[in-house]
């Protein structure tokens, strides 16, 4: 099946059900210690991306829908780039998902998410070993999964908004879908 209808069957399907907005703002990184490894090359890479039109221009579009975790928090309006998502590569400069959130009718870069379909990896990596990505290892995602999405390896990497979870855990507490407004989110 076709990368771009896969995107727009499945991670369209995604969902947001309303949390309460997080009393703690957008955390800028720049005033914070510098990063290092897989935090710092997300950071150099996207840091044009916080202009959500820096983003569209460079092929980055609204999948239409935020996506909120199960118990607290959330993951934000997700920007892909299909033709990434089905290369069955990784590359730190190049993430597959901007994941933005949105407050006040702004869109605020929060992170990203390297996304490779479990089937292309799996076609370009014989040694059956999973992603690791600047020692990160993906997660495996099955299916049948709430995206709609064959199997896939994910990894979510909180660049520009702190995460009490961790850096690398895919949702944040301090994040919500509160404010999404779908219309104003595809610009």
């Amino acid at each position: 099946m076709n990368v771009r209808r896969l995107l727009a069957i499945g991670l369209t399907g995604m969902f947001c059900a309303p949390l309460s907005p997080s009393a703690q703002g957008p955390q800028d990184h720049d005033k914070h210690d510098a990063p290092v490894g897989l935090v710092k090359a997300v950071r150099d890479a996207t840091r044009e991306f916080r202009d959500v039109q820096v983003a569209m221009g460079a092929g980055y579009g609204s999948l239409g829908s935020c996506v909120t975790g199960p118990e607290r928090g959330a993951m934000g309006i997700h920007y892909g780039r299909s033709e990434l998502i089905g290369d069955g590569a990784l590359d730190p400069s190049t993430p597959e998902l901007l994941i933005y959130e949105q407050r006040g009718g702004k869109l605020t870069l929060v992170g990203v998410e390297f996304l490779v379909l479990a089937d292309d990896w799996n076609a370009n990596h014989t040694d059956g070993a999973p992603p690791v990505l600047m020692g990160q290892h993906l997660q495996f995602v099955g299916t049948p999964n709430r995206y709609r999405l064959p199997a896939f390896y994910e990894l979510h990497v909180w660049a520009w908004k702190d995460n009490s979870f961790g850096t690398f855990v895919d949702w944040n507490p301090d994040v919500s879908c509160a404010d999404f407004n779908p219309d104003s989110s595809k610009y």
